[in-house]
C-alpha cells in the first residue's frame, strides 16, 4: 500500500507541510478488498499512529493485517483461472 503526505481540504497548513496522508488503494483493490476492508485498514493506521511505540498494539495490528491479507490472496482469480503446468502437461500427454 502506498502512503504519502497530501494536502487535505480546508487544511490551514501550506501544501509543503501537509496535514494529511493519501492512501493508495490499488494494492488492496487488486486483492478484491472493498470499502469494509479499507475501513479496517484505516482503523489500524489510526490506532498505531495514536499509540506510537506501543509494541502490543503494533503486534496486534500486524496479526490482524496478516489475517485480513490471508483472506484476500494476491492474484487469487488468476490462480483459479490458470491451470498448473503439471496439470496442463498431464492433459496433453494423456488425451
Amino acid at each position: 500500500m502506498t502512503v504519502n503526505k497530501n494536502a487535505i481540504p480546508f487544511d490551514p497548513l501550506p501544501p509543503l507541510k501537509a496535514g494529511g496522508i493519501r492512501v493508495g488503494t490499488p494494492a488492496v483493490t487488486t486483492r478484491g478488498m472493498r470499502e469494509a476492508e479499507m475501513i479496517k485498514i484505516a482503523g489500524w493506521i489510526a490506532e498505531v499512529l495514536t499509540h506510537l511505540g506501543d509494541s502490543a498494539i503494533e503486534q496486534r495490528a500486524r496479526c490482524e493485517v496478516a489475517a485480513l491479507a490471508a483472506k484476500f490472496p494476491l492474484y487469487a482469480r488468476r490462480l483459479e483461472e490458470t491451470e498448473t503446468p503439471a496439470a496442463s502437461y498431464a492433459h496433453r500427454a494423456n488425451p
